[in-house]
């Protein structure tokens, strides 16, 4: 199996025998967006404000933890938010789903699921994020829709981008997939409306973003507990199934926690025996892993909340942004 993040961040010498894949693949995206920029391609529109939310590669760069704080930040200024996302990994036969709290992960996705509990708000997954926008506001009185990592959803009309970058890892080895990370080429971000920078130093007009971590929530009883508790337990297991599994390692590390690793594919469909370590150290997991492993929680099973903190000023200029959007 290829280990894809070492060949696009690790300086893996086979990253150049797949650039011809990856110029072809460049030249379909780009007649793609050509497409529906010439409106040879049909753009739909949505009678509300539409708020993208996307990276430029793949894999994690914090684009859900800023769904939620831009969901929570919306319902906070009166503007009902309401959210579509991809619903990657789900099984359901239909498309679009609701996605409530208490959803199948396996159906709706992951994502989906930790959106719908984080936020409290509607939120609709579907792989046409048209479909699931108006699945939405035929249902919800959505005031805005924000639209989890659909950058190069370009079939949906949208009236703000923001684009979250790894502030660490920033475009890997600069090449398209899949001989690197990009689904898109860095020019891109000159279009966007606000590029937000995940950890590491915002660079000219970027705004800086940090994520928090929270106390640590037991999986079987919902006990909370500081993450210092498990300092000088022996050790702890750190699971992680996103994007960049090292990130989540690095925010146990800081709170002065001794980890065991136990890094997954994103988006990893959990089995009860991928918990299973032969013994009662305590296992600590991000929040989308744990939507997964609920069904198989131990009472020595935790996740760890983050929240993402981004500028302030992201929160002042998309306010006058949207509220523009509505008056036109």
């Amino acid at each position: 199996m290829i280990d894809w993040q070492r060949l696009w961040y690790g300086g893996s010498p086979w990253a150049p025998l797949l650039t011809p894949a990856a110029g072809l693949y460049r030249t379909l995206t780009g007649l793609r967006r050509f497409a529906y920029r010439s409106g040879l391609a049909h753009v739909h529109r949505l009678p509300v404000p539409v708020v993208v939310v996307g990276n430029l590669t793949a894999g994690g760069t914090g684009k859900t933890p800023l769904t939620i704080w831009l969901a929570d930040f919306l319902r906070a200024a009166g503007l009902a938010p309401g959210i579509v996302t991809r619903g990657y990994g789900g099984r359901a036969r239909h498309w679009p789903q609701q996605v409530r709290p208490d959803a199948d992960p396996c159906m709706v996705g992951d994502e989906a699921v930790l959106l719908a509990r984080r936020t409290g708000r509607p939120v609709v997954a579907g792989p046409d994020r048209v479909a699931a926008a108006h699945a939405l506001l035929d249902t919800e009185p959505c005031k805005v829709i924000l639209a989890d990592d659909g950058l190069q959803h370009y079939r949906l009309g949208r009236d703000i981008e923001i684009a979250v970058v790894d502030g660490v890892r920033r475009y890997g080895n600069g090449r398209c997939l899949p001989a690197g990370p990009l689904r898109e080429r860095p020019e891109r971000l000159r279009e966007v409306d606000f590029v937000v920078v995940n950890g590491g130093p915002a660079l000219g007009g970027e705004l800086p973003m940090h994520l928090d971590a929270g106390e640590a929530r037991n999986l079987v009883d919902g006990r909370i507990a500081p993450l210092t508790s498990f300092r000088g337990t022996g050790g702890v297991h750190a699971v992680a199934g996103i994007g960049d599994p090292t990130r989540f390692f690095a925010t146990l590390e800081r709170a002065g926690l001794t980890l065991v690793r136990h890094p997954f594919p994103d988006h990893h469909p959990y089995r009860a025996a991928d918990l299973d370590f032969a013994d009662e150290r305590p296992v600590l997991m991000t929040e989308k892993d744990a939507v997964k492993c609920e069904r198989y929680a131990r009472p020595h099973h935790w996740t760890v909340p983050v929240t993402a903190v981004p500028d302030p000023r992201l929160g002042e200029a998309l306010l006058t942004r949207i509220r523009s959007a509505h008056a036109g």
